[in-house]
């Protein structure tokens, strides 16, 4: 090899030749920076005469198709990124058409029922008016009827009064001392052939519903027939309302 460079070097080169020959040896020399310091012998002698012009060009194409292939990835990417983003819009587009439809029809069909949610408005009104007004409501005649069957027998109600609470004002309450909270107060008169014993009298009312309290506030004869009047008030709480419209309203 170096027989042959000391061959070339003494021959006059024409100007094509000087510049292989300057070309083979920068190549030379790079490989001899690269190549390792160990001596190789009996190798077969090779020479690389392509130009460095060449070699550069060769990297440059390599370099370029890997950028425009990485620009084609990108691309590639972005478009189907796009392309996803616009099948999305549409869908929600459509969607939303669709929800804007079935809201238009529903307010039609509402506005055919106008007239009935008219009387469904004005139905709920006078069920809150009776629940409100009817609140303070007792059935007054099961109430003196199972007044009546407390008493011993033969003995009749002859006379009631009944003094009881208003849904527009509280009923009043009693000044003395340990008495219930009450609601109504229910006086009656009794007729009873024989003399009343006004303890088992009193323990027979304590039954009835919303029993506060009860006691007898006088006893009277009747001359002519020989019977007993027994004037008795009993207190009731509002256990003893009958709430027929609360549960309606319900």
């Amino acid at each position: 090899m170096t027989g042959t460079m000391e061959r070339l070097r003494g021959v006059r080169p024409t100007s094509s030749a000087a510049k292989l020959v300057s070309d083979h040896e920068q190549r030379s020399r790079q490989q001899n920076r690269r190549a390792p310091r160990d001596l190789v012998v009996g190798g077969s002698p090779r020479v690389d005469l392509l130009p460095t012009e060449v070699l550069v060009d060769r990297r440059q194409r390599v370099v370029v198709r890997r950028v425009w292939f990485g620009v084609a990835v990108v691309a590639s990417v972005v478009l189907v990124g796009s392309g996803m983003t616009a099948l999305d819009q549409m869908s929600s587009a459509s969607q939303l058409r669709t929800a804007q439809s079935e809201g238009t029809a529903l307010l039609q069909q509402q506005g055919q029922y106008s007239d009935v949610r008219d009387v469904e408005g004005r139905s709920d009104l006078v069920r809150s008016a009776q629940a409100v007004g009817g609140a303070t409501e007792i059935d007054w005649a099961a109430y003196l009827q199972s007044a009546q069957d407390s008493l011993p027998a033969g003995v009749a109600i002859t006379g009631v009064t009944v003094d009881s609470a208003s849904p527009l004002a509280p009923y009043t309450q009693a000044d003395a001392p340990l008495q219930g909270v009450r609601i109504a107060t229910v006086t009656f008169d009794a007729d009873s052939p024989t003399l009343p014993s006004i303890p088992d009298w009193l323990d027979r009312v304590r039954g009835l519903k919303g029993f506060v309290d009860a006691n007898a506030n006088a006893v009277s004869r009747v001359d002519e027939d020989g019977h007993y009047t027994v004037n008795m008030t009993v207190h009731v709480n509002e256990a003893a309302y009958d709430g027929k419209y609360e549960e309606r309203s319900k």
